[in-house]
């Protein structure tokens, strides 16, 4: 008979690399939201389950059961040679721990496959992940990444997170670049996805010596950051990129690509021109329209991106702030890393 565990079991096996965690949710399920480095072997299709739960709702549980029985009963061999070739431990979880994960298991069971069915399903690793980021903390010292629009800050951030310094990438887990154009030739990450990645991420890094994470606001597009990065965002020392504005522009433009997505542009546009000088929104407007993107970008930046940051910098206290003067993000990244090594931070060090 299989064995049942708890999410701290199943974390702790999965973290030490010794268990391959199988949503068995329709497509759909896993694709809003599952565990981390999950793999997806659904018992039912997106269809198939809305049939059973329509079935469950409009008959009876019993309907429910006795259909359920017939589409899973077709499905049994390629079901079963699927996880047949999943090597190593195994642990199953469903929406809440009931029918779909515990058949599996049983299932599975008879045919000589040994699983582990994870008590209470996503619901209760949701439930775990949430309470544990309402009284997580983060705890190495902070040095967060500033600067204008444009600055290449993730860039440097994933450059220096190849040579071994602790990043958190929060614009990477959200997958939203941060700004109103910022899901733009992206699919964003909703809340659960975001707040899962970031824990992850977290709990990861707890014994670095510091972090380095951008210096986001509350939101990335429509995710909410929790309290404590918050927090450690303001309590951090801020390492300000200052990069000339031809650069920046290039940057948005190599990053964003906005001539494959002309129309997105638009549209993201209109959300913000009522917040700009009628005149020069018309210009950006005509310019998007034109497909003369470096322009738009300049005026985008003169009239709108550098007033805001210039308003949210001021509010740092100056001993917080230590200025990275670079003509690129290829010196500022060297900029970073030399001033994390003259206070004593290497990227040998960092990780105790």
């Amino acid at each position: 008979m299989f064995e049942t565990i708890s999410i701290d079991e199943l974390l702790h096996l999965k973290n030490s690399g010794e268990l391959t965690v199988i949503d068995v949710r329709s497509p759909s399920e896993f694709d809003n939201a599952t565990i981390p480095g999950s793999i997806n072997i659904p018992f039912f299709n997106d269809e198939e389950r809305a049939e059973v739960g329509t079935l469950y709702k409009q008959v009876s549980q019993q309907a429910a059961k006795e259909r359920g029985l017939e589409i899973i009963s077709a499905k049994l061999p390629n079901f079963v040679k699927a996880f047949a070739n999943v090597t190593g431990k195994k642990a199953v979880f469903c929406w809440r721990g009931g029918m779909r994960s515990r058949t599996s298991a049983t299932v599975l069971d008879l045919m000589g496959i040994e699983v582990l069915r994870l008590d209470g399903g996503y619901r209760s690793y949701r439930n775990w992940v949430v309470d544990t980021l309402e009284t997580s903390e983060l705890k190495p010292d902070a040095y967060i990444l500033n600067g204008y629009t444009g600055s290449g800050k993730t860039t440097i951030l994933h450059r220096l997170r190849e040579t071994d310094y602790p990043v958190i990438d929060l614009e990477g887990l959200a997958n939203h670049r941060g700004s109103i154009f910022g899901q733009i030739g992206v699919e964003p990450n909703n809340q659960k996805t975001f707040d899962a990645l970031l824990l992850e991420n977290v709990q990861h890094l707890q014994e670095s010596s510091c972090v380095l994470f951008e210096g986001e606001s509350k939101r990335i597009g429509k995710v909410t950051l929790p309290a404590f990065i918050l927090e450690k965002k303001e309590q951090g020392t801020q390492l300000f990129i200052d990069m000339p504005l031809e650069e920046r522009m290039n940057n948005i433009l190599e990053d964003y690509q906005p001539w494959n997505h002309k129309q997105e542009c638009l549209e993201a546009f209109k959300r913000i021109k009522k917040r700009i000088h009628t005149p020069i929104a018309k210009k950006i407007e005509s310019d998007l329209v034109a497909e003369n993107y470096a322009s738009a970008v300049r005026l985008l930046l003169e009239y709108y991106y550098d007033p805001l940051y210039d308003h949210s910098a001021g509010k740092i206290p100056e001993n917080q702030k230590i200025m990275i003067k670079a003509n690129n993000v290829d010196e500022a990244v060297d900029l970073v890393r030399t001033y994390l090594k003259g206070i004593g931070l290497p990227p040998a060090t960092l990780n105790r």
